[in-house]
C-alpha cells in the first residue's frame, strides 16, 4: 500500500476527531474539477512515503490524534487496503474512509470487518448526469447506487458530499440528487475551489446565496444538509 501524501494533523477531515490524513494515488474517475490532480495523473513524479515513515508518525502521535483519514485518489482501488487499515486499527486508531463508491464489495468488507468507523462518499452529480463528471467509460451506476444504499442502511457512520461548480450543477440537478438520496443521514455541499493541481481550470463556485438555496431544496429530502468550506 503506497501513500503519496500525508497531512500530519487535521481538525476538519474526520468529524469530531483530531486526525492524520493519508493520501493514496490513482483514481478511476477523471473529475475535471479534481483538486488532487497530481494523485490522479502525475503519480510517476511523486515519491511515496515508506511504511516505516507512516507508522513511526502514527506511533509518535498517540495521545495527540484520535483517528486516521484515508483518502485519495480512490483508496478502494488498492487490494491491500484492508490489510493496511487493519494495521492502523491495531494501533487503536479510528479510521475514516473517503471513497467514490465504485467498489461496493470492498466497502462492505471494510465495514463488516469493523475496519472503518466513518465513511464519506462523494456524490458527483444526479444519476443521469454522473458520466459528465466521472469521465470514466467503465462507470457503473449500479455500483454507485449499491454503495449509496449500503451506507443509507446505517451500518456505519457516514456522510455524502458533493463539490459544486456553476458550470456543472444547476438547481434541477440538486433536486434530482435530493430525491435520489432521500432519507440519508447527512449531506455536505462543498463549493469548488481553484488550485494548482486541478485537472481542468475554468470552473467557478456558486455564490453563498445560491448554496443556501440548494440547502433549502435538499432539506426536504435529507435530515442534515450543510455547506462545508466557505471562506
Amino acid at each position: 500500500m503506497e501513500i503519496f501524501g500525508m497531512q500530519k494533523t487535521t481538525l476538519v477531515d474526520f468529524p469530531g476527531h483530531v486526525a492524520t490524513t493519508l493520501f493514496t494515488a490513482g483514481c478511476n474517475f477523471r473529475c475535471p474539477y479534481c483538486h488532487n490532480g497530481d494523485l490522479v495523473e502525475n503519480i510517476s513524479r511523486l515519491n511515496p512515503y515508506s511504511k516505516e515513515e507512516i507508522f513511526h508518525h502514527l506511533e509518535a502521535r498517540k495521545g495527540v490524534i484520535e483517528g486516521v483519514c484515508i483518502t485519495g485518489g480512490e483508496p478502494t482501488m488498492h487490494p491491500d487496503l484492508p490489510d493496511f487499515i487493519r494495521s492502523i486499527k491495531k494501533m487503536g486508531y479510528l479510521v475514516k474512509l473517503d471513497t467514490n463508491g465504485t467498489n461496493p464489495p470492498m466497502l462492505k468488507e471494510l465495514v463488516r470487518d469493523g475496519l472503518v468507523d466513518y465513511v464519506a462518499m462523494d456524490i458527483k452529480h444526479s444519476r443521469v448526469k454522473y458520466p459528465t463528471v466521472a469521465c470514466w467509460d467503465k462507470l457503473s451506476m449500479d455500483d454507485i447506487a449499491q454503495s449509496v444504499e449500503f451506507l443509507k442502511s446505517g451500518v456505519v457512520d457516514y456522510e455524502f458530499r458533493t463539490t459544486l461548480c456553476v458550470e456543472l450543477h444547476r438547481e434541477t440537478d440538486i433536486t434530482a440528487i435530493g430525491m435520489w438520496l432521500m432519507g440519508a443521514k447527512a449531506y455536505y455541499l462543498q463549493p469548488y475551489k481553484e488550485s494548482e493541481q486541478v485537472l481542468q481550470k475554468g470552473f467557478h463556485p456558486h455564490s453563498k446565496e445560491k448554496l443556501q438555496d440548494f440547502v433549502t431544496i435538499l432539506s426536504a429530502f435529507v435530515d442534515k444538509v450543510q455547506i462545508r468550506g466557505l471562506d
